[in-house]
């Protein structure tokens, strides 16, 4: 399939799905948007389960970029983060549907798929955060704070401000740096909390 053809499919397969959930979601609407025939989608996918799963896999192997973009030589926690999170805005950039997409799996309900879903996003969410914390220097925390406390602070953190965002955004495809300038100001309260006296 040229590139072309298959970023039309993805993207017009993701938006129905987003839009419309698993089970409503019409593959009618996808080719019409992604401007194909019906049967040109079905010669490279068998039904759409098939298709599904190929955009949850294309959206993991998106998100991999993360990981492959973080300068693991930067050892402080606040910067790791602020890190991905410009990361993660150049992603969003560039494929635009696919955090509303991974959100969208978050809730989905359908039982042909819900088990499966769980199970990988369940793998996907562990194994990112391991390597999101990697070598970082944690002897910059004061001395009564346990860094696995540490980690899952600032992860309910960023989890409730990427909501609020969500919120006042709708979608990630309208998110801009603007987010982290306001992410800056909480990240300068949580190093006054977390950081030994002086430490920056």
């Amino acid at each position: 399939m040229k590139i072309e053809k298959q970023e039309r499919i993805i993207n017009a397969a993701m938006k129905e799905f987003v839009k419309s959930g698993y089970e409503k979601a019409s593959t009618n609407e996808m080719v019409k948007d992604a401007q194909i025939s019906k049967g040109s989608l079905f010669n490279y996918f068998s039904n759409k389960k098939d298709l599904y799963f190929f955009l949850i896999q294309n959206a993991v192997n998106i998100i991999e970029q993360i990981y492959v973009e973080i300068d693991m030589s930067e050892r402080d926690i606040f910067e790791r983060i602020s890190q991905v999170g410009f990361i993660k805005l150049n992603i969003q950039k560039k494929y635009p549907l696919v955090f509303d997409f991974l959100k969208s799996l978050l809730e989905e309900d359908a039982s042909e798929v819900k088990n499966d879903i769980n199970q990988l996003l369940g793998t996907i969410q562990k194994d990112g955060m391991k390597r999101i914390y990697e070598n970082i220097d944690w002897s910059k925390l004061r001395e009564d704070i346990v860094p696995e406390k540490a980690m899952n602070i600032l992860n309910w953190t960023m989890a409730g401000f990427a909501e609020l965002q969500i919120s006042k955004f709708k979608s990630f495809e309208n998110a801009g740096v603007e987010i982290f300038n306001e992410w800056d100001s909480y990240r300068e309260i949580l190093k006054r909390c977390f950081y030994k006296n002086g430490e920056e």
